[in-house]
């Protein structure tokens, strides 16, 4: 599985019946996903602290149309999808607990 995290309220402003397109696919031409629990903690609290309504879409990459490339980044090596998200890949949404 694949993850990416997003507020409840921005993804919910999305029309439901399109893919899924955040600003970061038109800003850098990818979206950001997360491949371990560990990996999701650490972008939780490094970018998303001050997010009250954070949810994680669980991606099954079996059912993605757009291609996933893993890419070196400063902070590790982290999967990004080329292309909008379809909604038949997100398999779950789940908040996102975090300590305060």
């Amino acid at each position: 599985m694949l993850y990416h995290l997003v507020s409840q309220y921005s993804f919910d402003g999305q029309p439901a019946d399109e893919p899924y397109a955040p600003a970061s696919l038109f800003e850098e031409g990818f979206i950001h996903l997360s491949a371990t629990p560990q990996q999701v903690a650490w972008v939780a609290n490094r970018f998303y602290a001050d997010v009250p309504d954070l949810v994680m879409l669980v991606i099954d990459p079996a059912r993605l149309d757009a291609p996933v490339q893993w890419d070196e980044t400063p902070d590790g090596r982290f999967p990004h999808l080329y292309g909008p998200l379809n909604r038949e890949a997100i398999v779950e949404i789940a908040p996102v607990m975090r300590n305060p």
